[in-house]
């Protein structure tokens, strides 16, 4: 029992819990905010990735909207509904089927 009491007493024992303590819940960077800090790494990280994916294929688009005529026209005449002067465009807009309401009454 003297033995405990003894290692209890100890200033270097107490000192270094009272400094584990203070580091792993009180500090800035704490257990918590270090976890949340990985979380939101790995989020921009992959966002990243996402961006850096969407820029090749965009600059991809880019080269061949320059470099091919037929390509460019296809472009204009989808996205923007351009057309020659003696043609018509019929824009046709699939509708979802509307599901029907079930009632019990």
């Amino acid at each position: 029992m003297t033995r405990a009491i003894n290692i209890l007493k100890n200033k270097y024992l107490i000192s270094g819990i009272v400094f584990l303590t203070w580091m792993l819940f009180f500090d800035r960077n704490d257990l918590m905010s270090q976890y949340d800090y990985g979380q939101q790494l790995n989020k921009l990280e992959a966002e990243k990735e996402f961006y850096i994916t969407e820029t090749e294929k965009t600059v991809k688009d880019l080269t061949e909207l320059t470099t091919d005529r037929a390509k460019l026209e296809k472009f204009a005449r989808e996205k923007y509904l351009m057309k020659k002067e003696n043609e018509d465009v019929f824009v046709i807009i699939k509708e979802e089927p509307k599901k029907e309401k079930s009632s019990f009454f």
